[in-house]
C-alpha cells in the first residue's frame, strides 16, 4: 500500500519555475516506478513524466521534454517535478502516481496509487 501527497503547486508567471513534490508513505516506495500526470479543465488526464525505482530511467512527454525534470529521493520517500520555462498551457492539476511495473511506464492505467493533486497555474 502506498499513499501519496503532492505539494508545491501555485501561481507562477510564464517563463518561471516551480518544483512540486510528492511524498509517499509505505514500505515499497523505493522499489516503485513513479509518474507525474496532469489534467487541465475540460481535458483528459495526460502523462508528464516517469522515473524508475532507482532513478536510472526517466521519460518525458514531448510537450515538457527539456523543460521539466523528474527526480526522486528514496531516503525521503519523495519524488519531485522541477518545472522550468513554464507556459500557460502547463496550467493543470498535477498528480503523482505509483506503479507496480518497472521501467518506462506512461499508461495511466498501469498506475495503482494516486495522490490528490496539486494545482499549477501559469499566467501569461
Amino acid at each position: 500500500q502506498v499513499q501519496l501527497v503532492e505539494s508545491g503547486g501555485g501561481l507562477v508567471q510564464a517563463g518561471g519555475s516551480l518544483r512540486i513534490s510528492c511524498e509517499a508513505s509505505g514500505r515499497s516506495f523505493s522499489t516503485t516506478t513513479m509518474g507525474w500526470f496532469r489534467q487541465a479543465p475540460g481535458k483528459e488526464r495526460e502523462f508528464v513524466a516517469t522515473i524508475s525505482w532507482s532513478g536510472s530511467i526517466t521519460y518525458y512527454a514531448d510537450s515538457v521534454k527539456g523543460r521539466f525534470t523528474i527526480s526522486r529521493d528514496n531516503a525521503k520517500n519523495t519524488v519531485y517535478l522541477q518545472m522550468n520555462r513554464l507556459k500557460p498551457e502547463d496550467t493543470a492539476e498535477y498528480y503523482c502516481a505509483a506503479s507496480g511495473i518497472g521501467g518506462k511506464v506512461v499508461d495511466s492505467a498501469l498506475y495503482i496509487y494516486w495522490g490528490q493533486g496539486t494545482q499549477v497555474t501559469v499566467s501569461a
